[in-house]
Protein backbone atom coordinates (compact mmCIF):
# COMPACT_ATOMS: atom_id res chain seq x y z
CA UNK A 1 0.00 0.00 0.00
CA UNK A 2 0.76 3.62 -0.64
CA UNK A 3 0.90 6.28 2.36
CA UNK A 4 -2.56 7.16 0.56
CA UNK A 5 -3.80 3.93 1.11
CA UNK A 6 -2.28 3.45 4.48
CA UNK A 7 -4.07 6.79 5.58
CA UNK A 8 -7.21 6.08 4.54
CA UNK A 9 -7.44 3.04 6.41
CA UNK A 10 -6.23 4.46 9.14
CA UNK A 11 -8.65 7.26 9.33
CA UNK A 12 -11.53 4.64 8.74
CA UNK A 13 -10.50 2.33 11.58
CA UNK A 14 -9.03 -0.57 9.54
CA UNK A 15 -5.18 -0.26 10.83
CA UNK A 16 -4.57 1.54 14.37
CA UNK A 17 -1.48 3.95 14.13
CA UNK A 18 0.53 2.26 15.98
CA UNK A 19 0.12 -1.01 13.18
CA UNK A 20 1.06 1.85 10.19
CA UNK A 21 4.50 0.88 10.84
CA UNK A 22 3.74 -2.60 9.69
CA UNK A 23 2.81 -1.25 5.89
CA UNK A 24 5.53 1.33 5.13
CA UNK A 25 9.27 2.09 5.75
CA UNK A 26 9.95 3.97 9.18
CA UNK A 27 9.61 7.63 7.74
CA UNK A 28 6.78 7.26 5.39
CA UNK A 29 5.19 5.68 8.63
CA UNK A 30 5.42 8.88 10.72
CA UNK A 31 4.23 11.09 7.74
CA UNK A 32 1.24 8.79 7.30
CA UNK A 33 0.72 8.65 10.82
CA UNK A 34 0.34 12.20 11.11
CA UNK A 35 -1.91 12.84 8.29
CA UNK A 36 -4.35 10.45 9.40
CA UNK A 37 -4.47 12.37 13.07
CA UNK A 38 -4.92 15.57 11.11
CA UNK A 39 -7.84 14.10 9.34
CA UNK A 40 -9.40 12.28 11.99
CA UNK A 41 -9.29 14.93 14.71
CA UNK A 42 -9.47 17.74 11.54
CA UNK A 43 -6.76 19.68 12.58
CA UNK A 44 -3.61 20.57 10.80
CA UNK A 45 0.22 19.91 12.30
CA UNK A 46 2.60 20.66 9.93
CA UNK A 47 5.07 22.47 12.31
CA UNK A 48 5.13 19.02 14.23
CA UNK A 49 5.50 17.62 11.18
CA UNK A 50 8.84 19.77 10.22
CA UNK A 51 11.36 18.08 11.40
CA UNK A 52 14.77 17.01 10.92
CA UNK A 53 14.10 13.46 13.12
CA UNK A 54 15.01 10.56 10.95
CA UNK A 55 12.27 7.88 12.29
CA UNK A 56 14.35 4.75 11.28
CA UNK A 57 16.69 5.84 14.00
CA UNK A 58 14.27 6.30 16.81
CA UNK A 59 12.47 3.45 16.17
CA UNK A 60 12.16 0.90 18.62
CA UNK A 61 15.00 2.86 20.15
CA UNK A 62 13.16 6.44 21.37
CA UNK A 63 9.55 6.36 20.96
CA UNK A 64 6.86 5.01 19.49
CA UNK A 65 3.93 5.87 17.34
CA UNK A 66 6.16 9.10 16.50
CA UNK A 67 4.31 11.92 13.96
CA UNK A 68 6.95 14.62 14.09
CA UNK A 69 9.26 16.60 16.56
CA UNK A 70 8.55 19.61 19.14
CA UNK A 71 11.31 22.60 18.67
CA UNK A 72 11.95 24.01 21.88
CA UNK A 73 14.62 27.49 22.23
CA UNK A 74 18.05 26.63 23.24
CA UNK A 75 20.08 28.90 24.83
CA UNK A 76 23.55 29.25 26.06
CA UNK A 77 25.16 30.58 29.25
CA UNK A 78 28.81 30.96 29.79
CA UNK A 79 32.12 30.94 29.37
CA UNK A 80 32.08 28.57 32.98
CA UNK A 81 35.34 28.31 34.54
CA UNK A 82 35.36 24.79 36.26
CA UNK A 83 37.79 23.24 37.87
CA UNK A 84 37.07 19.87 38.08
CA UNK A 85 39.03 16.61 37.99
CA UNK A 86 37.21 15.81 34.22
CA UNK A 87 36.02 19.23 33.58
CA UNK A 88 38.73 22.09 33.21
CA UNK A 89 38.37 24.81 31.52
CA UNK A 90 35.94 27.70 30.37
CA UNK A 91 32.54 26.52 29.33
CA UNK A 92 29.34 27.16 27.12
CA UNK A 93 26.36 25.30 28.43
CA UNK A 94 22.96 24.98 26.53
CA UNK A 95 19.94 24.93 28.23
CA UNK A 96 16.42 24.27 26.55
CA UNK A 97 13.43 26.25 27.94
CA UNK A 98 10.57 28.45 27.55
CA UNK A 99 10.83 30.24 30.81
CA UNK A 100 12.09 33.71 30.10
CA UNK A 101 14.90 35.14 32.07
CA UNK A 102 16.13 31.76 33.23
CA UNK A 103 19.01 31.87 30.96
CA UNK A 104 20.00 35.55 31.51
CA UNK A 105 20.16 34.89 35.07
CA UNK A 106 22.44 31.62 35.02
CA UNK A 107 24.24 33.65 32.31
CA UNK A 108 25.05 36.41 35.11
CA UNK A 109 25.84 33.20 37.90
CA UNK A 110 28.79 32.00 35.21
CA UNK A 111 30.47 35.59 35.08
CA UNK A 112 30.46 35.67 38.87
CA UNK A 113 31.70 32.40 39.16
CA UNK A 114 34.42 32.74 36.19
CA UNK A 115 35.50 35.80 37.17
CA UNK A 116 35.88 34.78 40.94
CA UNK A 117 37.92 32.09 39.74
CA UNK A 118 35.81 28.94 38.46
CA UNK A 119 33.68 26.92 40.27
CA UNK A 120 35.88 23.64 41.87
CA UNK A 121 33.74 20.45 42.02
CA UNK A 122 34.48 16.92 42.93
CA UNK A 123 32.61 13.63 42.00
CA UNK A 124 32.10 12.32 45.56
CA UNK A 125 30.49 8.77 44.26
CA UNK A 126 29.27 7.00 41.32
CA UNK A 127 26.71 4.12 40.90
CA UNK A 128 23.09 3.52 39.24
CA UNK A 129 20.69 1.57 41.12
CA UNK A 130 18.08 -1.20 40.97
CA UNK A 131 16.63 -2.69 43.44
CA UNK A 132 14.57 -5.90 42.97
CA UNK A 133 11.90 -7.12 45.84
CA UNK A 134 12.25 -10.78 46.73
CA UNK A 135 9.68 -12.43 48.78
CA UNK A 136 10.79 -15.27 51.48
CA UNK A 137 8.84 -17.59 53.29
CA UNK A 138 9.88 -16.40 57.04
CA UNK A 139 12.53 -14.37 58.79
CA UNK A 140 14.63 -17.33 59.19
CA UNK A 141 14.72 -17.65 55.44
CA UNK A 142 15.64 -13.68 55.50
CA UNK A 143 18.63 -14.30 57.56
CA UNK A 144 19.63 -17.12 55.15
CA UNK A 145 19.36 -15.52 52.11
CA UNK A 146 21.30 -12.53 53.42
CA UNK A 147 24.52 -14.93 54.18
CA UNK A 148 24.01 -17.26 50.84
CA UNK A 149 24.37 -13.42 48.91
CA UNK A 150 27.47 -12.69 50.90
CA UNK A 151 29.13 -15.58 50.14
CA UNK A 152 28.29 -15.84 46.75
CA UNK A 153 28.87 -12.39 45.87
CA UNK A 154 31.85 -13.01 43.12
CA UNK A 155 29.43 -15.77 41.37
CA UNK A 156 26.57 -12.91 41.51
CA UNK A 157 28.78 -10.07 39.91
CA UNK A 158 29.88 -12.72 37.36
CA UNK A 159 26.37 -13.40 36.36
CA UNK A 160 25.63 -9.18 36.08
CA UNK A 161 28.90 -8.28 34.29
CA UNK A 162 27.97 -11.67 31.49
CA UNK A 163 25.34 -8.77 30.15
CA UNK A 164 27.34 -5.74 29.61
CA UNK A 165 30.40 -5.02 28.03
CA UNK A 166 30.79 -1.56 30.17
CA UNK A 167 29.29 -2.09 33.15
CA UNK A 168 30.34 -3.39 36.39
CA UNK A 169 28.66 -4.83 39.80
CA UNK A 170 30.13 -2.39 43.04
CA UNK A 171 28.12 -3.53 45.08
CA UNK A 172 24.67 -4.87 47.21
CA UNK A 173 23.23 -2.78 49.37
CA UNK A 174 20.24 -5.15 51.58
CA UNK A 175 16.94 -3.66 53.06
CA UNK A 176 14.78 -5.83 54.93
CA UNK A 177 11.08 -5.16 56.07
CA UNK A 178 9.66 -8.54 57.59
CA UNK A 179 9.94 -11.22 55.06
CA UNK A 180 10.40 -8.77 52.32
CA UNK A 181 14.16 -8.44 50.81
CA UNK A 182 15.30 -5.86 48.64
CA UNK A 183 18.60 -6.04 47.28
CA UNK A 184 19.46 -2.51 45.75
CA UNK A 185 22.31 -3.52 42.95
CA UNK A 186 24.79 -0.85 42.62
CA UNK A 187 26.42 -0.71 39.10
CA UNK A 188 29.07 1.42 37.19
CA UNK A 189 28.01 2.08 33.80
CA UNK A 190 30.84 3.99 31.64
CA UNK A 191 29.44 6.83 29.95
CA UNK A 192 25.88 5.22 30.22
CA UNK A 193 23.13 7.04 32.37
CA UNK A 194 22.79 3.12 32.78
CA UNK A 195 19.56 2.46 33.88
CA UNK A 196 19.01 0.01 31.08
CA UNK A 197 22.14 -1.89 32.04
CA UNK A 198 21.34 -2.18 35.65
CA UNK A 199 17.64 -3.41 34.58
CA UNK A 200 19.35 -6.47 32.15
CA UNK A 201 21.91 -7.27 34.43
CA UNK A 202 19.56 -7.67 38.14
CA UNK A 203 17.04 -9.93 35.76
CA UNK A 204 19.57 -11.83 35.00
CA UNK A 205 21.32 -11.95 39.20
CA UNK A 206 17.22 -12.36 39.86
CA UNK A 207 16.73 -15.46 37.59
CA UNK A 208 20.64 -16.80 39.13
CA UNK A 209 19.28 -16.41 42.59
CA UNK A 210 16.08 -17.99 41.92
CA UNK A 211 17.59 -20.55 40.53
CA UNK A 212 20.35 -21.46 43.52
CA UNK A 213 17.94 -20.31 46.38
CA UNK A 214 14.54 -21.49 45.64
CA UNK A 215 13.18 -20.26 48.86
CA UNK A 216 14.07 -16.27 47.49
CA UNK A 217 10.76 -15.37 45.14
CA UNK A 218 11.69 -12.54 42.94
CA UNK A 219 8.59 -10.47 43.10
CA UNK A 220 9.47 -7.21 40.73
CA UNK A 221 13.04 -6.49 39.55
CA UNK A 222 11.88 -2.98 40.40
CA UNK A 223 10.94 -2.79 43.80
CA UNK A 224 11.11 1.05 44.07
CA UNK A 225 14.09 0.83 46.77
CA UNK A 226 16.39 2.23 43.79
CA UNK A 227 14.15 4.63 43.50
CA UNK A 228 14.35 5.47 40.14
CA UNK A 229 12.23 9.19 39.02
CA UNK A 230 10.38 9.55 42.71
CA UNK A 231 11.85 11.59 45.60
CA UNK A 232 13.23 9.42 48.23
CA UNK A 233 15.52 9.47 51.69
CA UNK A 234 17.44 6.20 49.74
CA UNK A 235 19.00 8.22 47.30
CA UNK A 236 19.59 11.24 49.34
CA UNK A 237 21.51 9.42 51.73
CA UNK A 238 23.04 6.64 49.91
CA UNK A 239 23.03 8.65 45.84
CA UNK A 240 21.85 7.20 43.13
CA UNK A 241 24.11 8.19 39.74
CA UNK A 242 26.57 10.78 40.82
CA UNK A 243 26.78 12.48 43.88
CA UNK A 244 28.75 15.69 42.81
CA UNK A 245 29.19 18.78 44.99
CA UNK A 246 30.54 21.99 43.16
CA UNK A 247 31.41 25.14 45.19
CA UNK A 248 32.68 28.61 44.96
CA UNK A 249 34.47 31.83 46.70
CA UNK A 250 33.05 34.79 45.45
CA UNK A 251 34.89 38.01 46.80
CA UNK A 252 32.83 40.93 48.09
CA UNK A 253 33.56 43.07 44.76
CA UNK A 254 32.14 40.96 42.13
CA UNK A 255 29.16 40.92 44.81
CA UNK A 256 29.00 44.30 44.40
CA UNK A 257 30.06 44.75 40.61
CA UNK A 258 28.05 41.82 39.06
CA UNK A 259 25.52 40.88 41.57
CA UNK A 260 24.27 44.27 43.60
CA UNK A 261 24.53 42.84 46.67
CA UNK A 262 26.42 41.55 49.84
CA UNK A 263 27.36 37.93 51.03
CA UNK A 264 25.14 38.93 54.52
CA UNK A 265 22.10 39.37 52.16
CA UNK A 266 22.66 36.46 50.15
CA UNK A 267 23.56 34.08 53.22
CA UNK A 268 20.58 35.26 54.93
CA UNK A 269 18.16 34.47 52.11
CA UNK A 270 19.71 30.83 51.87
CA UNK A 271 19.20 30.23 55.85
CA UNK A 272 15.60 31.85 56.09
CA UNK A 273 14.58 30.48 52.33
CA UNK A 274 16.34 27.51 51.41
CA UNK A 275 16.89 26.04 54.79
CA UNK A 276 14.29 27.47 57.55
CA UNK A 277 11.36 27.62 54.33
CA UNK A 278 11.93 24.50 53.07
CA UNK A 279 12.24 22.59 56.66
CA UNK A 280 8.83 24.53 57.36
CA UNK A 281 6.93 23.38 54.35
CA UNK A 282 8.12 19.69 55.21
CA UNK A 283 10.97 19.55 52.13
CA UNK A 284 12.91 16.53 52.86
CA UNK A 285 15.03 16.73 49.81
CA UNK A 286 14.98 19.94 48.17
CA UNK A 287 16.65 22.57 50.33
CA UNK A 288 17.45 24.53 47.30
CA UNK A 289 16.12 27.53 44.96
CA UNK A 290 15.79 26.29 41.96
CA UNK A 291 17.95 22.98 40.74
CA UNK A 292 15.12 21.65 39.09
CA UNK A 293 15.23 24.38 36.17
CA UNK A 294 18.82 24.12 35.56
CA UNK A 295 18.98 20.58 35.71
CA UNK A 296 15.88 20.17 33.22
CA UNK A 297 16.92 22.74 30.77
CA UNK A 298 20.22 20.90 30.36
CA UNK A 299 18.68 17.45 30.63
CA UNK A 300 16.30 18.79 27.94
CA UNK A 301 19.08 20.26 25.66
CA UNK A 302 21.09 16.68 25.55
CA UNK A 303 18.84 13.81 25.97
CA UNK A 304 18.70 12.99 29.24
CA UNK A 305 15.70 10.95 30.88
CA UNK A 306 13.52 13.87 31.70
CA UNK A 307 11.48 11.93 34.19
CA UNK A 308 14.96 11.60 35.74
CA UNK A 309 14.74 15.51 36.90
CA UNK A 310 12.49 14.30 40.07
CA UNK A 311 15.66 12.84 42.09
CA UNK A 312 18.17 14.51 40.10
CA UNK A 313 17.18 17.85 40.84
CA UNK A 314 17.08 16.87 44.70
CA UNK A 315 19.83 18.62 46.93
CA UNK A 316 21.47 21.41 49.24
CA UNK A 317 22.51 24.80 48.96
CA UNK A 318 25.03 25.95 51.70
CA UNK A 319 26.16 29.38 52.08
CA UNK A 320 28.85 30.94 54.78
CA UNK A 321 30.01 34.55 54.97
CA UNK A 322 33.83 34.70 55.06
CA UNK A 323 34.76 38.46 56.03
CA UNK A 324 33.35 40.08 53.03
CA UNK A 325 33.25 37.34 50.94
CA UNK A 326 30.40 34.37 50.02
CA UNK A 327 31.62 30.94 50.27
CA UNK A 328 28.51 28.89 48.15
CA UNK A 329 28.51 25.28 47.76
CA UNK A 330 25.24 23.08 46.17
CA UNK A 331 25.22 19.44 46.78
CA UNK A 332 23.58 16.70 43.90
CA UNK A 333 23.19 13.86 45.52
CA UNK A 334 21.70 11.54 42.69
CA UNK A 335 22.61 13.06 39.23
CA UNK A 336 21.74 10.52 36.61
CA UNK A 337 23.45 11.84 33.56
CA UNK A 338 24.84 10.03 30.53
CA UNK A 339 26.83 10.92 27.18
CA UNK A 340 25.72 7.61 25.38
CA UNK A 341 22.35 5.77 24.90
CA UNK A 342 18.95 7.05 25.18
CA UNK A 343 18.09 10.80 23.66
CA UNK A 344 21.76 11.82 23.51
CA UNK A 345 21.78 9.71 19.94
CA UNK A 346 20.00 12.20 18.38
CA UNK A 347 21.01 14.77 16.32
CA UNK A 348 20.32 18.02 18.17
CA UNK A 349 21.12 16.42 21.16
CA UNK A 350 24.27 15.11 20.62
CA UNK A 351 25.17 18.41 18.85
CA UNK A 352 24.62 20.11 22.28
CA UNK A 353 26.87 17.60 24.40
CA UNK A 354 29.55 18.53 21.51
CA UNK A 355 29.12 22.13 22.61
CA UNK A 356 30.76 21.37 26.04
CA UNK A 357 32.67 18.54 24.68
CA UNK A 358 31.41 15.33 25.71
CA UNK A 359 29.05 13.72 23.52
CA UNK A 360 29.66 9.74 23.01
CA UNK A 361 31.96 7.57 24.97
CA UNK A 362 34.92 9.22 26.37
CA UNK A 363 38.73 7.72 26.99
CA UNK A 364 38.74 6.17 29.16
CA UNK A 365 35.82 4.90 29.26
CA UNK A 366 32.82 6.98 32.00
CA UNK A 367 34.84 9.99 31.54
CA UNK A 368 32.77 11.81 29.50
CA UNK A 369 29.57 11.49 31.44
CA UNK A 370 31.93 12.50 34.86
CA UNK A 371 33.06 15.21 33.03
CA UNK A 372 29.56 16.39 32.15
CA UNK A 373 28.20 15.72 35.71
CA UNK A 374 30.93 18.41 36.79
CA UNK A 375 29.92 20.88 34.31
CA UNK A 376 26.51 20.42 35.21
CA UNK A 377 27.13 20.92 38.59
CA UNK A 378 28.97 24.22 38.34
CA UNK A 379 26.00 25.46 36.19
CA UNK A 380 23.28 24.58 38.77
CA UNK A 381 25.83 26.38 41.17
CA UNK A 382 25.84 29.75 38.87
CA UNK A 383 21.88 29.17 39.13
CA UNK A 384 21.69 29.58 42.69
CA UNK A 385 24.08 32.03 43.02
CA UNK A 386 22.38 34.20 40.57
CA UNK A 387 19.10 33.81 42.15
CA UNK A 388 19.53 34.30 45.51
CA UNK A 389 21.48 37.33 44.78
CA UNK A 390 18.15 38.38 42.68
CA UNK A 391 16.25 37.48 45.89
CA UNK A 392 18.11 39.03 48.30
CA UNK A 393 18.37 42.89 46.38
CA UNK A 394 14.80 42.61 45.12
CA UNK A 395 15.53 42.28 40.96
CA UNK A 396 13.91 38.89 40.70
CA UNK A 397 10.32 40.65 39.53
CA UNK A 398 11.94 43.06 37.49
CA UNK A 399 13.45 40.30 35.53
CA UNK A 400 10.68 38.45 34.79
CA UNK A 401 8.76 41.34 33.95
CA UNK A 402 11.64 41.99 31.15
CA UNK A 403 12.62 38.86 30.06
CA UNK A 404 9.24 36.59 30.76
CA UNK A 405 6.66 39.36 29.96
CA UNK A 406 8.91 41.95 27.46
CA UNK A 407 7.80 44.62 29.90
CA UNK A 408 10.33 47.52 30.18
CA UNK A 409 11.92 48.12 33.60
Amino acid sequence: MNIDEVVEKAVKGEIELHEIDNFLEANAAMVARRLALEKILGISLPSIGSTILDYSEIKNRNAENVIGGIQIPVGIVGPLKVNGDYAKGNFYVPLATTEGALIASVNRGCKAITKAGGAKVKIISDGMARAPIFKLPNIDSVVNFLQWINKNLDKIKEVAESTTSHGKLKEIQPFVLGNNVWLRFVFETGDAMGMNMATIASEAICNFIESEFTEAKCIAVSGNMCSDKKQSMVNSIFGRGKTVIAEALIPSTILKEVLHTTAEAIHEVNLRKNLLGSARAGNVYQFNAHFANIIAAIFLATGQDMAQVVESSSGYTWTEVRGEDLYISVTLPSLEVGTVGGGTRLPTQREALSIMGVAGGGNPPGSNAKKFAEIIASTVLAGELNLLSALSNKELGRAHKMLGRGIKA
